[in-house]
């Protein structure tokens, strides 16, 4: 079993930047992408980066332009530079394994772009 523990989450001023990063319990394998999603009460999961293995990226609507994703493999940890943050970007975080055995979610961490 993986465990993911995500870092970095806080708040921050509008235009401000954070760097929200994710690592692994252990070494994993058979991956297929790593990513972060992002959650509001009573509303669905939804995409805000994402990393393939082969290196392609995928970004949310909200994050195009704002953020990047990026991955060290040695340390198994991705990490989610966010700029030019707005108060709509608040939510709770979560970092997203998918391997060809499972998916695997972190426990969120709280973004919150206040003044």
């Amino acid at each position: 079993q993986v465990q993911l523990v995500e870092s970095g989450g806080g708040l921050v001023q509008p235009g401000g930047s954070l760097t929200l990063s994710c690592g692994a319990s252990r070494r994993i394998f058979a991956v297929v992408t790593m990513g972060w999603y992002r959650q509001a009460p009573g509303k669905q999961r939804e995409l805000v980066a994402s990393l393939s293995s082969g290196g392609s990226t995928r970004y949310g609507e909200s994050a195009k332009g704002r953020f990047t994703i990026s991955r060290d493999n040695a340390k198994n940890t991705v990490s989610l530079q966010m700029n030019s943050l707005k108060p709509e970007d608040t939510d709770v975080y979560y970092c997203n394994l998918v391997t060809l055995g499972g998916q695997y979610w972190g426990q969120g961490t709280q973004v919150t772009v206040s003044s």
